[in-house]
């Protein structure tokens, strides 16, 4: 029954479109990325009454700008788009009451909401691996290879990012009688999130270190002699955040009236 539920859930991804959908924002994050790091130092020289000296200010486009900018747009976006695409995944269906004509059938509960976390993963993993890919091309055309391994670890470790903020986003749309209360619970989930990880000290254990983890891989990768810090705090609390989240939605919908 739980390969039913898996198909059931891919099968509404692709007739919503969102898996085209996040395929296209992260191929498109993807190519633009070392595009704009390439020529975004161009247009400011170019433009009209500059200063000579200010001109010469400008550092030239190097890789780690391709990949700092790809970090950047697509940490952005990803985080936007996993937000956007499931926080009323759960809750639509309960108030829809859709979902108690599923729950009617002789399955669990928290297989249902299993299938959904598993099934958007899947989702933000191709998409990621779509842009990862256009990124890996571009950046060769217009600077030079990226090393492989070090930014395959980055991209690994921004889907651990993403997923914690996908997660998120489901625990709320599972806690949440209403859709509007299921945004809401998923963007406080951000904010705080964010909070959380602006504060000194407690940052080093947030998730959004990871992806600062990731570029310190792809440095030490394109620089002799550089040790790339290690973070595993942060992706023990990661890990633990998406296990304890899932874990609350799945007994939230367990005791459920619906």
């Amino acid at each position: 029954m739980f390969k039913v539920l898996l198909k059931k859930e891919f099968m509404e991804q692709r007739r919503t479109s969102r898996l085209l959908i996040v395929a296209l924002v992260f191929f498109i994050v993807g190519l633009i990325s070392p595009l704009l790091a390439k020529y975004t130092p161009v247009l400011l020289r170019s433009i009209p009454n500059v200063p000579f000296d200010l001109a010469k200010l400008i550092p030239e486009p190097t890789l780690k700008d391709a990949v700092d900018q790809y970090v950047k747009n697509t940490n952005q976006f990803g985080i936007l788009l996993v937000i956007l695409f499931t926080m009323n995944i759960v809750a639509q269906e309960i108030e829809r009451g859709t979902a108690g004509m599923l729950f009617i059938k002789p399955v669990r509960r928290s297989a249902m909401v299993l299938a959904k976390w598993l099934v958007g993963m899947g989702v933000m993993l191709v998409g990621l691996l779509v842009g990862a890919l256009a990124c890996l091309a571009y950046t060769a055309i217009l600077f030079e290879p990226l090393p492989v391994a070090g930014f395959i670890k980055l991209n690994l470790l921004m889907a651990i990012t993403l997923g914690v903020y996908l997660t998120v986003s489901l625990c709320a749309s599972a806690l949440a009688r209403t859709q509007a209360m299921a945004a809401a619970g998923a963007f406080g989930g951000l904010v705080l999130l964010l909070i959380l990880g602006a504060l000194p000290r407690l940052s080093d254990y947030m998730p959004g270190q990871l992806i600062n983890w990731g570029v310190s891989l792809m440095s030490g990768g394109t620089n002799a002699g550089v040790t790339p810090p290690v973070t595993w705090g942060a992706l023990v609390v990661a890990v633990g955040l998406m296990v304890g989240m899932l874990a609350i939605a799945c007994l939230r919908i367990e005791r459920e009236e619906i």
